[in-house]
């Protein structure tokens, strides 16, 4: 047991006080750590969205120019509406709470399913993407073993971020710092040495777009440049990841997030439409094996010794920064799955934070969906791209309409902006939805149907479990006011005595459980308890976790229920005591409360209460913890008996 401990601690770093003054301030980002830790996903994005869309011209590359430039406004538009997103809902959400308060819970939950399924394939097509440019320069035989080498990136990173997410971004820091400067230096490079080239390329690409029309008609040149900016959607990514996570950010929250938007938009437009113009000036084409980046950096560099090192640690740096925005998967997936179990459409367990105060299982759930995806992709890039895309923009065009919907409710009370934000985001919403009908009719026969089939089924179980959930609270809630009592407070209360026979409780959430054990025991063993303790352990998650506000409000509401049942039981003229104490894990957190309690009543016996269903499976089982059997194992092996009342649902 003691090597285990030493192994997690040494795997996963000391545990963290969240109720520490300065813990909030630790754990939460200033707006470059932001950038990096979030903005990598978008940045990364401009190694393969503009490669997409070049690819898709074919012949006709010089219809790119119009690309890069609608890529890098886009960019801009998009960024400008999400800092709206972060206004409105500093607390963090983005895009799934922005649908859920603004246009109703199951637009939510379709927005919720579409981001979980967009960062599963965040992290899959950046792992796959960055080992593309680490193969670029390899032998085509060890094309092998790259699907193997980028399992291996999911695990490590997976790993990486049990250690908490601001550790994880220093790590990763360099790397990001890297790419920033190499790339910048060559795309400026690359266009200052191709300079009589760049005066030309404007009238060359009006005078070929009219040959081209000509020749084909303007319906299918500009069905043929809305297809191919479809396709470098994939450039757009990773916008929404800091409206998501903005209750990570430094106070104040709204400013950082703004701040952290504006990096992401100047940094991801420059890159984008930089990465095109090169492939226009130094007339990339596609090599099998290889990137386009990596053929183009090998044209502007040459075969030299010093060429060949700048392009190796080019593609190496690219490789690092798409493994980086694979971990904005792990960043942002978990905190839209923790905020959809509050809301009940997935299991509770995934608002649960690890003593690290990361969201443990849904980084285990994100790693192992990613895993899944790519084998069964074969870490395919351009398919992926596909998948990806689609719930992207899904996400995009909920969160824009919404706030268009909240503008226009607003227009006699806002300012006297109104006007200008709503036509702003109907104008964004509009570009959006475009895109995602575009992408979704092009290439639904192509993988579209996929991710269609992957988000309904998504939406489909979270249905079921919303459903059983309201049904079992609907009954909870029901027993709650046959139950609930409002005792009045006791001017003379009766201390317990510990050598006298006393019944522990553990009490819960709903304050109708625990009266149920009460009266059970009262019903079973009348007369023989003289004291009544009642426990309950304050757990953090991520709704409490955040800001100090949250935090005290589920100290008081604990502290509130415990006293009621104190209360209660002084009322009668029976002797009640009562013991708090708050953490991240239920059964470590009531352990350890039971152990001192045990210390000071030494005639003691444990009582807690397990929801038993007609039709128990391990459905039920997952979605409701096993609290009471865990907690009554780790009560055994401190010689403590713990008695397990049924209730009935």
């Amino acid at each position: 047991m003691v090597t285990w401990l030493k192994f997690k601690r040494c795997l996963f770093g000391d545990p963290l006080n969240p109720f520490s003054p300065n813990m909030l301030r630790h754990v939460s980002l200033v707006a470059f750590l932001a950038w990096v830790g979030l903005g990598a996903d978008g940045l990364s994005s401009s190694c393969y969205g503009p490669e997409e869309a070049f690819v898709a011209l074919g012949t006709h590359t010089h219809l790119a120019l119009y690309i890069g430039l609608a890529m890098a406004v886009t960019v801009f538009i998009i960024s400008v509406g999400y800092n709206q997103v972060i206004e409105l809902f500093p607390s963090g959400g983005g895009g799934y709470k922005v649908a859920t308060q603004l246009l109703g819970p199951y637009i939510g939950l379709i927005s919720g399913a579409a981001l979980i399924i967009d960062y599963v394939l965040t992290i899959a097509v950046s792992t796959a993407s960055g080992m593309d440019a680490v193969f670029s320069f390899m032998p085509l035989s060890a094309l092998h073993y790259k699907l193997f080498a980028e399992a291996a990136v999911i695990i490590f990173l997976m790993g990486c971020n049990m250690r908490g997410m601001k550790e994880s971004i220093k790590f990763l820091l360099p790397i990001f710092v890297g790419f920033i400067v190499i790339h910048f230096i060559l795309i400026i490079y690359g266009i200052a040495s191709h300079s009589k080239g760049l005066f030309l390329l404007i009238p060359d690409t009006i005078n070929e777009t009219k040959n081209s029309a000509h020749l084909l008609g303007w319906f299918p040149v500009l069905a043929l440049t809305l297809h191919a900016y479809s396709l470098g959607s994939g450039t757009y990514t990773g916008l929404e990841a800091v409206s998501n996570n903005v209750n990570r950010l430094q106070e104040p929250r709204v400013t950082t997030g703004k701040w952290t938007m504006f990096y992401m938009a100047i940094s991801l437009s420059f890159m984008a439409a930089g990465t095109t113009l090169l492939y226009l000036l130094w007339n990339a084409h596609p090599v099998h094996g290889q990137t386009l980046n990596a053929v183009v950096f090998h044209t502007i560099l040459g075969d030299s010794m010093l060429g060949k090192c700048v392009l190796y640690s080019t593609l190496l740096l690219e490789a690092g920064l798409l493994f980086v925005a694979a971990n904005t998967g792990f960043l942002g997936g978990p905190s839209v799955l923790a905020n959809m179990a509050v809301d009940n459409w997935v299991p509770n367990r995934f608002r649960h934070l690890s003593t690290r105060l990361v969201v443990q299982n849904g980084l285990i759930v994100f790693g192992l969906s990613a895993l899944l995806i790519l084998l069964w992709s074969h870490g395919r890039v351009a398919w992926l791209v596909i998948l990806y895309s689609i719930n992207v923009f899904v996400t995009f065009s909920l969160s824009l309409l919404g706030l268009s919907v909240y503008w226009a409710k607003r227009r006699q009370a806002a300012s006297r902006y109104w006007a200008w934000r709503l036509a702003f985001s109907l104008f964004a919403c509009t570009i959006t939805t475009c895109i995602l009908s575009v992408t979704l009719v092009s290439k639904f026969e192509s993988g579209g149907w996929v991710t269609v089939l992957i988000t309904c089924t998504v939406i489909g179980l979270c249905l079921l479990i919303n459903r059983h959930y309201r049904a079992v609270n609907k009954k909870l809630e029901a027993l709650d006011m046959q139950l609930g009592t409002s005792p009045e407070k006791t001017l003379h209360p009766i201390i317990p005595d510990p050598q006298q026979p006393t019944a522990v409780i553990l009490v819960g959430r709903k304050p109708g459980v625990g009266m149920h054990t009460l009266l059970c025991i009262l019903r079973l063993f009348p007369r023989h308890f003289k004291s009544f303790i009642f426990l309950s352990a304050g757990i953090v998650d991520v709704e409490s976790f955040s800001g100090d506000v949250a935090l005290e409000k589920m100290k008081e509401q604990v502290t509130h229920t415990l006293d009621s049942f104190v209360q209660y039981c002084q009322q009668y003229g029976i002797a009640a005591e009562s013991y708090a104490a708050f953490g991240t894990d239920t059964v470590e957190t009531l352990t350890n409360l039971a152990e001192t309690v045990g210390k000071t009543y030494p005639h003691a016996l444990f009582f807690a209460s397990k929801l038993i269903f007609e039709n128990e499976n391990w459905i039920t089982r997952f979605l409701h913890n096993e609290t009471p059997t865990a907690l009554q194992r780790q009560l055994h092996l401190q010689g403590k008996e713990l008695v397990i009342l049924p209730m009935r649902i």
